[in-house]
């Protein structure tokens, strides 16, 4: 075998010969969707009762066999199988071993893609009572299950629930059949599974006989189906078997450590033909290398990408029965990779272990990567040249390994990525002097409101004259066939500008008159001239890019196509005055301006890595901090900036998230800190924990912060036990991202729940997100139930109010 040194000082790679075998390469996951979002279609036509199950699964069989051969063409040796999935691979799992919550009636058998979507999306009178019979009065509504982040990505996952009497048992033969499925074309896969102590990690406790109940102590319970799995899949043949714990990127705990070790040994002894490869992604190791280094398996990943000074330590300590993979390829961004900085690693790896102990990877799944740059026939050769998504990705994982052989491909690949890099760099395109100036000019002040808020507080009540319990939504309502269809054909030329927007004032003009006519207190335009709430506004920002097709899954069938942030940010002119202005004007009802915060347009672009993200995120916060004093100026009254990112970006190990908080919390309070008292500023997070963080939620200094919390119970109000939050909150009493519309009552002991930790004067009503995927025939019962259980509170509390006087 040849092996190339890079001469860093040359910038050239030399050729020596060195003997033995060279590295394996693989992925961890591929993306899912398909390159056209075929998946999540075929899906949605199944609910839609216009494909029927074998149809849909006929899809899915066609994207799996497609992405594994375009693997197995890219030279891939070990390609993964199982990280398919319909909806999310951790609901995957919690259908693999049978945990089925209680609420959805399942009988104990295989777990059905029918019960597999109830537990995703909520059960609206649908869900059969264990024992019922199946007729009307045996039928209950099912809430979905709980949907938070998946680590400090914006792909969510279903949360497990667990209670002290759970069971476990194997429920699904997924991961058998898609292995086998693999194999018929020719390909031996390697199985993927979520860890079992991830899986543990990322569960709740939901026992309300026994709410502090150790979930940790379900492990004994959890690991026989973990070793049948195993079992089974060496008796069809598996040689490799991938488990994923991304937990060892957290501090762990001791309880958390000593269930790795547990379950691995008993893991490592379950199956002994198989290699299992444990693989850790999204942050370095840290003190946990010792704990990562001692599990009894063939092979470890490592993300070289999040955590590339960890190498030395890790080939210091690194085990001699084992094999190291290494993530020298980003598996969370779309930018070329830097083959010579990737490969002196990779070269550093293979002088030390031996080449072929070495596996050469993406840093994680390319799940949260867009599939091909073969259909981006819009960006120029230059700007294409920057980028790579998952099959180009492929083709880097490639040469990285044939640049140990030294064949002249791999040469001529190092050699483009290296004129790419250098094209990139010295773009003009790239740089605003103007902007980072700007940028350089803020002071402390710029971050302040100019009073405190129980001023801010008695003058916005008195402009605004809101009611005890005032509603809102949280912006967007559906966007329906009929709105699309309209910006399309707009995008394309075929509707001209003037009809185009007189199209958009009408479905305004619907909105506003809907929520007059319930009685919603603080209405909003309902953003029907938004495609996404990132990239409607990257699209009128200097330094944002867009793509054709570079999709991505946010949950579900819910996919986004992040804008690509390469340059220096800054608004040429208002991007959303002219809509929210014109809403104003149809009711006497103060109008809400709605805008995408800082920190979520960065967390949910693709972001160029050649500067801080703290310098990015305060170049968008000026860029908005202009539009919330032009929408202030054109009088509205109430701005809501939203950041559902701000946790989502929070580094996974706490010594890391002062400096995070400093700077995302200052961003937030740049956009807001020019107006005026009596203008009320929102802000909107949904879908993750937040209350590890909630004196940085705090901090925002928000007049209004509005949250998810209809799927968890109002769990995440626990914080506000023992936290005095000073500021105005609206705890979301249904949960948008399922079709089921709550009744009147469901709601009201929701904010029943909220007033138990939150004074009444202070309590918002408002859904959990935005309504931009449902639909109209959900959107008004759903709301104006709500509407009605405001109404319900405040008749109440003025009768009590009333009741306290006379007494």
């Amino acid at each position: 075998m040849l092996i190339c040194f890079l001469d860093r000082r040359l910038g050239v790679v030399s050729i020596a010969r060195m003997k033995g075998p060279i590295p394996l390469t693989h992925t961890l996951g591929f993306p899912r969707v398909g390159e056209r979002r075929e998946l999540k279609k075929a899906i949605e036509a199944y609910w839609q009762k216009q494909l029927t199950r074998g149809e849909l699964e006929r899809v899915a069989q066609e994207l799996r066999r497609r992405h594994w051969l375009v693997q197995q063409q890219a030279g891939i040796g070990l390609i993964p199988s199982n990280d398919f999935s319909f909806y999310d691979q951790m609901l995957d799992l919690t259908c693999l071993v049978g945990n089925v919550p209680l609420r959805f009636g399942w009988d104990g058998g295989k777990v059905d893609l029918d019960t597999y979507f109830q537990l995703a999306r909520g059960v609206s009178g649908g869900a059969e009572k264990t024992g019922g019979c199946g007729c009307a009065s045996c039928q209950t509504s099912a809430a979905a299950c709980e949907m938070t982040k998946w680590f400090d990505t914006n792909y969510h996952y279903l949360v497990p629930e667990f209670r002290a009497a759970t069971q476990f048992r194997l429920s699904s033969t997924k991961v058998f059949d898609e292995f086998s499925e693999a194999l018929a074309l020719g390909i031996k896969t390697k199985p993927v599974l979520i860890g079992p102590v991830t899986y543990l990690t990322l569960g709740k406790v939901h026992d309300t006989e026994n709410p502090q109940f150790n979930r940790f102590e379900l492990l004994e319970r959890l690991l026989p189906v973990y070793v049948e799995v195993l079992q089974r899949l060496e008796a069809l043949g598996t040689e490799w078997v991938q488990l994923d714990e991304p937990v060892f990127s957290l501090d762990l705990t001791s309880e958390q450590r000593i269930a790795l070790a547990t379950a691995y040994v008993t893991l490592a002894a379950a199956a002994p033909k198989l290699k299992l490869l444990v693989a850790n992604y999204f942050g370095g190791l840290r003190e946990n290398l010792p704990d990562f280094l001692r599990l009894p398996v063939h092979a470890l990943h490592v993300d070289l990408v999040r955590a590339p000074d960890e190498l030395d330590a890790i080939l210091r300590e690194f085990p001699k029965n084992k094999l190291l993979s290494i993530g020298l390829v980003d598996g969370r961004n779309i930018w070329r990779t830097d083959l010579a900085a990737a490969f002196a690693k990779l070269e550093k790896a293979a002088a030390a272990l031996g080449a072929g102990r070495l596996l050469v990877a993406p840093s994680c799944s390319l799940l949260h990567t867009p599939v091909t740059l073969r259909h981006e026939t819009k960006l120029d050769a230059e700007f294409k040249s920057w980028l790579a998504y998952a099959e180009e990705k492929l083709a880097e994982v490639g040469t990285l390994r044939d640049l140990l052989e030294g064949g002249a491909p791999a040469r001529e690949a190092l050699a483009a990525s290296r004129t790419a890099l250098a094209s990139r760099a010295a773009s003009s395109r790239i740089h605003n002097a103007v902007v980072k100036q700007r940028v350089a000019r803020v002071v402390p002040g710029d971050l302040q409101r100019a009073a405190p808020f129980p001023q801010r507080q008695a003058e916005q009540r008195a402009k605004l004259r809101l009611p005890l319990f005032p509603t809102t939504t949280i912006g967007s309502f559906p966007q329906t066939d009929e709105v699309r269809a309209a910006r399309a054909r707009w995008r394309k030329g075929s509707l001209s500008t003037a009809d185009y927007e007189r199209f958009i004032e009408a479905e305004i003009a619907d909105a506003v008159k809907f929520q007059d006519e319930i009685g919603l207190d603080l209405p909003v335009h309902g953003e029907f001239e938004r495609n996404d709430m990132v990239e409607y506004f990257g699209e009128q920002l200097d330094g944002f890019a867009f793509t054709e097709n570079g999709w991505v899954q946010s949950y579900g069938t819910r996919c986004v196509k992040p804008p690509i942030i390469y340059g220096d940010v800054a608004r040429p002119q208002p991007m959303t005055v002219r809509w929210s202005a014109y809403a104003q004007t149809l009711t006497r009802r103060p109008m809400k301006g709605m805008l995408t915060g800082p920190v979520t347009v960065l967390q949910w672009s693709f972001v160029r890595d050649d500067q801080p993200r703290r310098d990015t995120t305060w170049q968008i916060a000026l860029a908005l901090r202009d539009e919330v004093l032009d929408l202030e100026r054109a009088g509205l009254a109430a701005i809501q900036i939203d950041e559902p990112a701000l946790r989502e970006g929070l580094p996974l190990r706490s010594a890391d998230r002062a400096d995070y908080l400093a700077w995302a919390v200052g961003a937030f309070r740049l956009c807001a800190g020019g107006v005026r008292n009596d203008t009320q500023i929102h802000t909107h997070m949904c879908y993750a924990e937040f209350n590890d963080i909630i004196q940085a939620i705090a901090d925002l200094d928000a007049d209004v912060i509005t949250i998810e919390a209809s799927r968890s119970g109002m769990e995440l109000l626990e914080a506000f036990e023992t936290f005095r939050y000073p500021n105005e909150i609206g705890p979301g009493v249904y949960d948008i991202h399922s079709p089921r519309v709550p009744g009147v009552a469901e709601m009201e002991q929701l904010i029943e729940k909220a007033l138990r930790v939150l004074p009444p004067g202070n309590i918002w009503v408002n859904p959990d997100c935005g309504l931009k995927t449902r639909g109209w025939a959900e959107v008004k019962p759903a709301l104006r139930n709500m509407v009605e259980a405001a109404r319900r509170l405040r008749v109440r509390f003025a009768a009590e109010h009333k009741a306290g006087i006379s007494s």
